[in-house]
């Protein structure tokens, strides 16, 4: 791995981006997954590279939805697992959840080294492999699921975009969770919770957030109590607010008033 210096104010973006390159030569993470990731650091620019209030307001309704569930299950790409394998690991033991691994670009292969890769860092047992039951409604590789993992599971915390997966889980009855940095993306408008926010950020507050629920210290809100779309209007008006008030001045504020048009009439057409 190429070594970067703490120093260096991009530190921590470049680590992440050393850690994927990794991920590709050790057969764990693809190449079209650093065009993804490099996406949503464009969204993290863009609110500040910071938790937003609305993040953590979708981070207590998450909470609450997968400790309310009955059967809850982790997802995992191979982005999520190069980038916070541990913090999966911890989450999935906190609530006693099971981790599967569900990819885009599926080899029998690469599914092994993603296993053995959450293995190596504490994982008892990771599902993904016997792929013996089907999502409805998808053609591609990412409709093959273990029957006792995402197939079954009432709640699916999905780490990363995924619109048309996360679109029919939904259709399957399922309660998605959805952490994506894009507040237009069809993942974070079909999931039942989306956090926009950073992958590392979302899995530690989300953390937290349970922990504190489980001492019983944090009350937070009832799932009932939360609107995923108004969140996410949210989320894209902090945007907005920052392209405002930008001090190099580089966008004007016509610039950002043709833009707030535009992102709503996208919205509607979705």
């Amino acid at each position: 791995m190429f070594k970067v210096p703490e120093t260096h104010p991009r530190y921590k973006s470049l680590m992440n981006r050393e850690r994927l390159v990794a991920g590709i030569e050790a057969g764990i993470t693809s190449k079209q997954g650093l065009i993804a990731h490099g996406r949503g650091e464009a969204f993290d620019y863009l609110i500040g590279e910071r938790t937003l209030p609305a993040a953590m307001k979708a981070t207590e309704a998450a909470a609450a939805l997968v400790l309310a569930a009955k059967k809850p299950v982790i997802s995992v790409n191979g982005n999520v697992a190069a980038l916070v394998p541990e913090k999966v690991i911890e989450l999935g033991k906190l609530l006693n959840a099971p981790i599967e691994v569900n990819i885009f670009y599926w080899t029998e292969e690469r599914v092994g080294k993603i296993k053995a890769h959450l293995e190596q860092h504490g994982a008892a047992h990771v599902l993904g492999g016997k792929a013996d039951a089907r999502i409805p409604g998808i053609e591609h590789a990412r409709a093959r699921v273990e029957r006792e993992g995402i197939y079954s599971a009432d709640v699916v915390l999905v780490p990363l975009e995924d619109g048309d997966r996360c679109e029919a889980l939904i259709k399957m009855g399922k309660k998605v969770i959805a952490i994506d940095l894009n507040p237009l993306s069809r993942t974070s408008k079909h999931a039942t919770v989306s956090i926009v926010d950073d992958l590392e950020r979302a899995m530690a507050n989300l953390i937290s957030v349970i922990k504190e629920k489980k001492k019983g210290n944090e009350k937070g809100m009832f799932v009932e109590d939360f609107d995923n779309q108004e969140n996410l209007e949210a989320v894209i008006k902090e945007m907005v607010k920052r392209l405002e008030e930008d001090e190099l001045g580089v966008m004007n504020k016509q610039w950002v008033q043709q833009m707030r048009r535009k992102g709503k009439a996208e919205w509607k057409r979705h």
